[in-house]
């Protein structure tokens, strides 16, 4: 198999990592008045931002998956899985961290707030999820890749029943992954289906990636695929509704932002695969491998982690949108410099953990 870097991959990253940073900012800040949504300009930047989550979720499915599936030929799947194990419960703890109301603790104030779930927690347990999956499945590919694609059809029509899902008599620590009604930004349904899409994508990068027509297949397929599941996805569940007469099916077509959107981003891994030797810019790839950084800085910067002072708190939503569009890209620049030349997440939280790891042995 080729060991050449999938740099659309990183590409992809960088982007989402960056209509992410933008969307918060603008979201948090523009003044309420200026949402207009007869507004061309507001409409494109709502569409945007409305594919950025599951561009991320899907990538990072990706991503993980192909380098644990690849690992197997290289005889270091168990590690890959220790590291994905790791990575997982790391990216779990810094979500419940950058929630933490340090001053309000140290008062004596104490909520549970900080349990809401948002993007980091979702995507370390579906890391957990696809190491624990791939494991059941013996580490066969073939296995692995039906069964990540099975659980995403799954997780997306069935969504109408957890869509208003209630956990009343759920503890708290449970209930905010499941559901909304608590403040949580996420829920690991219906979002690990698109971690489990993207793991079956990996699949096909994985046994086909060597095959000389396998690009221009590929991106054939994501754009085709995306078309079809962006203008077809509600017929096709309606056309299930009308044959077995299972609400279900029809509940799904009337809500179908699921499959849409994962057109949306099928459509983007086409294009951004086709053109994956201009955009292989080590700027652009640099971005897109510090994504984790950038997200902790921007969250401090925007929402006031641990201090509970951040733009949120001390702008809040006054902006016009030419201050709010220039901020955007001041705040874009800025986060990523303390990313590139400050701040070094990853080896800081993995050194931190080794040295834990090995005090641990050593007592």
């Amino acid at each position: 198999m080729s060991t050449n870097r999938l740099y659309f991959i990183d590409a992809v990253r960088a982007f989402a990592i960056l209509m992410m940073l933008q969307g918060h900012f603008i979201d948090t800040l523009l003044d309420v008045s200026y949402r207009d949504e007869s507004n061309t300009a507001f409409q494109i930047w709502k569409y945007f931002r409305g594919i950025t989550a599951p561009t991320f979720f899907t990538i990072s499915g990706l991503i993980f998956s192909y380098l644990l599936i690849k690992a197997k030929k290289s005889g270091n799947v168990n590690k890959r899985m220790r590291k994905g194990l790791v990575r997982g419960l790391m990216l779990i703890g810094i979500g419940y961290l950058l929630r933490v109301p340090i001053f309000e603790w140290l008062v004596g104030k104490f909520n549970t707030s900080f349990l809401v779930i948002d993007v980091l927690q979702c995507i370390g347990l579906s890391l957990i999820l696809i190491v624990i999956i791939y494991r059941l499945t013996f580490k066969k590919t073939l296995i692995f890749s039906i069964l990540m694609l099975f659980a995403g059809l799954v997780i997306f029509i069935t969504e109408p029943f957890y869509r208003q899902l209630e956990l009343a008599d759920t503890p708290k620590l449970f209930a905010y992954w499941m559901t909304k009604e608590y403040g949580s930004v996420f829920t690991i349904l219906p979002w690990f289906g698109y971690v489990a899409f993207g793991s079956f994508i990996a699949t096909l990068f994985y046994r086909y990636l060597d095959r000389p027509k396998f690009k221009i297949g590929i991106v054939l397929g994501f754009f085709v695929v995306g078309i079809l599941l962006i203008i077809k996805s509600s017929w096709l569940l309606m056309k299930i509704h009308y044959t077995t007469d299972i609400q279900l099916f029809k509940d799904a077509a009337w809500y179908n932002y699921l499959f849409t959107r994962l057109g949306n981003v099928l459509i983007l891994f086409s294009l951004f695969y086709l053109a994956e030797k201009y955009i292989k810019q080590p700027l652009i790839l640099r971005i897109g491998q510090k994504t984790l950084s950038i997200y902790v800085i921007h969250f401090i910067i925007i929402y006031g982690s641990f201090t509970g002072f951040g733009l949120h708190q001390i702008i809040g939503k006054t902006l016009v949108p030419w201050q709010a569009v220039i901020g955007a890209l001041a705040f874009l620049i800025s986060v990523c410099f303390i990313a590139f030349y400050y701040v070094k997440t990853n080896a800081f939280i993995y050194s931190s953990i080794r040295r834990l790891i090995d005090r641990a042995k050593h007592n």
